[in-house]
């Protein structure tokens, strides 16, 4: 991935969110949220109706903020996992297990940082 990712203001406007704080829809919220739902696999027709209205686009905010969570601890416990089976001798057992990751990762950073650690294997 060619450009500079930060999550942070996608985790601290969906905190505001979960903390009873309304979605003030701004521009600069829906640039927000458009270029993090890119990064995170949210196809852009789906994210371009998101962002019309309040309710959508805080779906799409929790969203985004769901993947960037879900996708990491996914992740790290896999690259974990198959360090510990690497070490162990296991190649084809740490293998699987990123396979298995990028069977069902949509962010397409941590599908990166999985295919870079299969290469890692061979």
């Amino acid at each position: 991935m060619a450009e500079s990712i930060d999550w942070d203001p996608v985790r601290e406007l969906a905190r505001q969110v979960e903390a009873g704080e309304p979605l003030a829809l701004t521009s600069e919220v829906r640039d927000l949220l458009l270029r993090s739902a890119r990064e995170v696999g949210i196809p852009e027709e789906e994210a371009h109706a998101s962002v019309s209205g309040v309710a959508t686009a805080t779906a799409l905010l929790l969203e985004a903020r769901r993947r960037i969570r879900d996708g990491s601890q996914r992740l790290m416990r896999a690259l974990s996992g198959a360090r510990r089976l690497r070490d162990m001798g296991d190649v084809a057992g740490a293998r699987a297990l990123l396979e298995e990751v990028l069977a069902v990762e949509q962010v397409p950073l941590y599908r990166e940082q999985a295919e870079f650690a299969l290469e890692d294997l061979e």
